[in-house]
């Protein structure tokens, strides 16, 4: 139903729990790389546990190219630099939601490139500089669901 993009992500065990998140919720995991790790890492694997043969996750040379692939969707970008509280987007089934590397974030100019709607954020508490990538993308990829009445599930509301 929704798609979380992680470009170019660093950190092993953030991608091993995207794995888990998107194989609980039903999105789609898209990788854009150069990736900070080899997929295979023993870092990734016990992080997503026993999830990678439930989770659907596609590899993708540049950003251009899964863009591509997914028929340019709706996407948001979450960054600590949005203007806009994620909790006032109205998400839709096919939404992507683009998560930047864990120790630099989305380039500006890709955040530059979207309508200011679409650049989320997430509050924090003053002087903070940011939430866990994997639990950035779990926040938001729950609120799209939910908006969804958890579609699919089998526990819709």
């Amino acid at each position: 139903m929704f798609h979380l993009i992680a470009y170019q992500p660093e950190i092993p065990p953030n991608t091993g729990n995207m794995i888990r998140l998107c194989a609980n919720s039903g999105a789609t995991l898209h990788l854009v790389h150069p990736l900070g790790f080899e997929l295979s890492e023993s870092r990734v694997k016990r992080a997503g546990l026993d999830y990678h043969q439930m989770a659907h996750v596609i590899e993708h040379a540049d950003l251009d190219s899964c863009l591509r692939s997914l028929e340019h969707p709706r996407l948001f970008a979450l960054s600590t630099r949005g203007g806009h509280v994620y909790t006032h987007a109205k998400f839709l089934p096919g939404d992507a939601f683009l998560l930047g590397p864990e120790t630099r974030g989305l380039p500006q100019a890709i955040l530059d490139s979207l309508p200011p709607e679409r650049c989320l954020r997430i509050p924090l508490m003053p002087d903070n500089r940011s939430l866990n990538l994997s639990n950035a993308a779990a926040i938001v990829l729950y609120e799209a669901w939910r908006q969804q009445g958890f579609a699919g599930s089998g526990q819709e509301s």
